[in-house]
């Protein structure tokens, strides 16, 4: 067995013609990029879901008792007879690094919503598939999948 024919697996053959690459039953023109690749290959295996949206809560906001969730959440949720919703809440959080980001949040859909229906403003500052293994859970249930 060639090299080319090892690294393209048993049975396949990487061959290349007029400046095309083919990969089994895929073709890649040599002009295409990694980018391109990707793409291609990202149909086949979609990232994973951003479930946390980062919230970053400056200096003035932490002082407010009530910007922490575990202080102001759960008497919301009772007041509007929205208990069931504890089940479904997640949120996380680890200290910042700056004045303007002095605690992170890490909220799911649900945890955020709530948060926004209660009249908080919050700066979002990104996204992630999972809390990092920094973070404590704050309120609510714990990240699965």
């Amino acid at each position: 067995m060639k090299n080319k024919d090892y690294f393209a697996g048993p049975g396949a053959a990487l061959h290349e013609a007029a400046g095309d690459s083919v990969l089994g039953n895929q073709q890649f023109s040599s002009s295409h990029t990694s980018n391109d690749l990707w793409s291609r290959l990202n149909g086949e295996h979609p990232p994973k879901a951003m479930n946390y949206e980062v919230v970053a809560q400056n200096a003035d906001e932490v002082r407010d008792l009530r910007n922490a969730p575990p202080v102001s959440m759960g008497p919301w949720l009772i007041e509007s007879s929205q208990t069931q919703l504890l089940a479904t809440i997640s949120t996380y959080s680890e200290r910042g690094n700056n004045p303007d980001q002095v605690r992170l949040l890490y909220m799911n859909a649900t945890a955020l919503l709530v948060w926004k229906t209660m009249g908080r403003n919050p700066t979002l500052i990104g996204a992630r598939h999972r809390p990092p293994s920094t973070a404590l859970l704050m309120y609510g249930v714990p990240f699965s999948e």
